[in-house]
């Protein structure tokens, strides 16, 4: 049976804490979880078991391990650190038998996006960043749908638009919408990527802005920053808009739940996993489903294409097109919308459709 590894870490740090160690999460403060994280080894999780290519009927397993170290640990240590420490984790997934390891989180953008990474091991490595790109997009465009916003009468922004992710995203989105903002720190690097994406006849009429409050004008945005916190809060948003937020840590605040009834935000990139896994883990989604850079690890896996995929910062089209078929083939499938941990029902959607139309 071919195998795989993926690597998770503490994000929300006594929560994540809590799901594998009870009694540690429990007691420990979180100032006390993001120290001690830099000296806690690499940690087996569980086996993963069930998934079955509806293409090929081939049936395959992998493991789940944690690199300790917690986001905030891994923004403040030298980053030969966090290296030394990702290296280790993906070493315990070589001695596991693991034929492709995939990065989750922050281990997937610390540095040089996993080239470093997959250089010093014997296990293939990717960050599964091009199958999040292209359900990330796949659930913005459905999301328009269900609240009745034509993509090519909007305006839509991508947050974190210079990273890996969201230069691609940017990409897709521009093909499609009225006015593309693109939002992020640098803005010498906003000013290339505009400059490539005009160069390319995109659709879109392309702004820039260094500023977040600017994706209040947008209707339809991704988010997907390498932010510590959240940075887009109530006030940011325009009544009757979509937010898929492809981050974690999220980039949307917690506030904006219960502050804006009027504005429909969606977790990005949940996949339906074909086949009956289970992680023998809760690591917050429902039953039969993960994320897509742990999808695009398995789908990788299925496919026998046990090689190093998505790595760096220049996630190309035509790997994102070429990931998407490979799910697609083996049954991975955008799963159903989640916002802060719950479903996403038909109720919710009409609540949103309705007080943005009332102007609430």
């Amino acid at each position: 049976m071919d195998t795989f590894a993926f690597i998770i870490h503490p994000i929300d740090p006594k929560r994540d804490v809590s799901r594998k160690y009870p009694l540690l999460g429990r007691i420990c403060s979180e100032r006390f979880i993001n120290f001690g994280s830099t000296f806690f080894p690499p940690v087996y999780i569980s086996e993963i078991t069930g998934i079955v290519s509806r293409a090929t009927g081939k049936e395959i397993k992998g493991w789940l391990l944690a690199c300790p170290f917690t986001a905030a640990r891994m923004l403040q240590l030298p980053e030969g650190m966090v290296y030394r420490k990702i290296i280790q984790t993906g070493r315990l997934a070589e001695r596991l038998g693991a034929k492709i390891l995939g990065l989750g989180a922050f281990t997937s953008v610390v540095g040089d996006g996993g080239i470093s990474i997959a250089r010093r091991l014997e296990v293939p490595v990717t960050t599964g960043d091009a199958l999040t790109v292209s359900m990330a997009v796949q659930a913005i465009w459905k999301a328009a749908h269900l609240l009745d916003i034509p993509p090519e009468t909007a305006d839509a922004a991508v947050v974190g638009a210079t990273g890996a992710i969201g230069r691609v995203c940017a990409q897709l989105l521009a093909e499609r919408v009225s006015v593309l903002y693109l939002v992020g720190l640098r803005q010498a690097a906003l000013e290339e990527l505009r400059g490539e994406l005009e160069a390319n006849g995109c659709r879109a009429v392309i702004r820039i802005s260094t500023q977040v409050e600017v994706v209040r004008q947008a209707q339809l945005i991704l988010t997907v920053t390498s932010a510590e916190g959240a940075v887009i809060q109530p006030d940011h948003l325009r009544p009757g808009s979509v937010v898929c937020d492809v981050a974690r840590p999220r980039d949307v605040s917690a506030r904006v739940a219960n502050a804006r009834p009027d504005v429909l935000v969606i977790d990005g990139g949940m996949v339906e996993i074909p086949g009956s896994v289970d992680f023998h883990f809760d690591f917050g989604l429902p039953a039969g489903k993960a994320y897509a850079c742990m999808a695009e690890t398995m789908a990788l896996a299925l496919e026998e294409r046990f090689e190093d995929y998505t790595l760096g910062k220049d996630i190309s089209r035509q790997r994102v097109d070429e990931i998407s078929a490979i799910a697609s083939k083996h049954g991975f499938r955008l799963s159903g919308f989640r916002s802060f941990e719950r479903a996403v029902t038909p109720e919710i959607i009409e609540r949103v459709r309705q007080q943005a139309l009332a102007g609430v």
